[in-house]
């Protein structure tokens, strides 16, 4: 294993070996689980490695799995977290999701201060400031992995596919952001009458795409290898992170095939240096390779 979780280089080194002492007397012994976790506060901010994209996505996983468990860690949300933090973020994960109430990412995906880059809006559309936002993690940060988090019953979706189906649009700056999510909701590759759950899938899906599609930065990270574009739809009632969209495989050395991946995982169509650069407009339209 060559990288651990984003913490120090000594934090680095004691995760090949399995564990360290933190030199304190009477504090605990970080452990390479630890380390794993983000739950090591050692060295400073300019000593941080970032992880793999496979590594952020198991982290992220993992937190799942204790959330949706009921035995959440809540790490680095102690007063050491703070001081640490007080000189500089270094987050692991860029997140990008629906603004609704119930999809707080910190909580969902067990993380703490400092851990993920948090970008959000009404059914996760993606406008210019977005873009930047996550551009911003991407150079500044170098984060390697930048998720995509849609949810099911999601009001904004529901709006939209409201709107296709009557031709009755929403008040005020409602309408634009239904407007952008519509190419979703009318996606040929939906069958007729889709639930509006399966809509979601397929705005995330479209969004992580565009993502890539839409920004320098992040095609060429994600063609570099540094960076995956992800997208993950949120099941409300039991808490599960479901992937239904992955730039790359996930899969960690020595896993199983299909554990990194869900089934629905899928490959971006074709290569992004071969998409046309699209300058943003009002609405999604002509300018879309996909026709969107």
């Amino acid at each position: 294993m060559t990288r651990a979780c984003g913490t120090s280089k000594r934090c680095l080194s004691a995760y090949t070996r399995g564990s360290f002492s933190t030199g304190s007397r009477s504090g605990p012994a970080i452990t390479a689980d630890d380390c794993e976790r983000g739950r090591c506060t050692v060295g400073s901010l300019k000593d941080q490695v970032q992880p793999s994209p496979a590594q952020a996505w198991k982290r992220l996983k993992d937190g799942n799995q204790r959330f949706v468990e009921g035995i959440s860690e809540h790490p680095n949300q102690d007063s050491s977290r703070r001081t640490l933090l007080s000189g500089g973020q270094f987050p692991f994960a860029c997140i990008f999701g629906c603004g609704d109430s119930r999809l707080a990412a910190e909580i969902i995906f067990d993380l703490g201060l400092g851990d993920a880059f948090v970008v959000r809006t009404a059914g996760q559309v993606i406008e210019n400031g977005v873009l930047g936002s996550i551009e911003y993690a991407v150079e500044e940060f170098k984060t390697p992995i930048i998720m995509v988090l849609g949810h099911d019953s999601c009001g904004a979706v529901t709006a939209a596919r409201n709107a296709a189906q009557t031709g009755d649009m929403p008040p005020g700056f409602i309408r634009n952001l239904v407007e952008r999510i519509l190419p979703s909701v009318i996606a040929p590759s939906l069958p007729p009458h889709a639930h509006v759950n399966d809509m979601v899938r397929e705005h995330t899906r479209q969004t992580a795409m565009r993502i890539t599609e839409q920004s320098h930065i992040v095609s060429d990270a994600v063609l570099s290898g540094e960076v995956a574009v992800i997208g993950v739809f949120y099941h409300l009632r039991d808490g599960k992170a479901e992937l239904v969209f992955s730039s790359q495989d996930l899969t960690l050395p020595n896993t199983p095939t299909g554990e990194g991946q869900s089934p629905t995982t899928a490959s971006l169509p074709v290569s992004v240096k071969q998409q046309p650069r699209i300058v943003f407009a009002e609405t999604w339209g002509e300018a879309s390779p996909w026709g969107l």
